[in-house]
């Protein structure tokens, strides 16, 4: 939750605070990794460790239908490829000893990041991560936007395949 509030507020330390304070006292003081994701509008990284799993067992569908619950939630496509972005990156920092200090992660989750990067081989991630970025860039040209994402996790889940 800590996590969140800090990436949230962007490096800013009264940002922080002030999230902080703000959280603490709309919940209660009932301060979850869950209140905090809700109350700041954050799409939960489970979405993305679930996709990751359907792209390593080639099950397109089921991506289609995570990326379409995700836009239910109201969250936009472009964010959605952002956060997958960031998320595949994770992962491959947690490829190599040397560069896991650069997950910036609570260890809990990065225990979690480096189960599911242990399942990835290296030339998947390079590979996703390729199609990411040039979906990210192609996204404000695009004409038909959702399509432009649903082609990409097609494809990411043919990488394995």
């Amino acid at each position: 939750a800590l996590n969140e509030i800090a990436q949230k507020a962007d490096g800013g330390m009264r940002d922080a605070l002030s999230i902080f304070d703000q959280l603490v006292s709309s919940t209660n003081n009932n301060l979850t990794y869950k209140t905090v994701i809700e109350h700041l509008n954050v799409l939960d990284v489970e979405y993305y460790f679930r996709l990751v799993d359907c792209f390593l067992k080639n099950d397109i569908f089921q991506c289609e239908l995570i990326f379409n619950e995700v836009l239910q939630k109201g969250f936009d496509a472009q964010f959605f490829i952002a956060g997958l972005n960031a998320h595949l990156r994770d992962l491959m920092m947690c490829k190599s000893p040397d560069t896991i200090k650069l997950v910036e992660k609570g260890e809990n989750m990065k225990k979690k990041y480096l189960e599911q990067a242990q399942n990835c081989p290296p030339e998947f991630l390079i590979r996703a991560l390729t199609l990411c970025n040039e979906c990210d860039l192609n996204y404000t040209v695009s004409k038909n936007k959702r399509l432009l994402v649903e082609l990409i996790l097609i494809r990411l889940a043919q990488l394995t395949d």
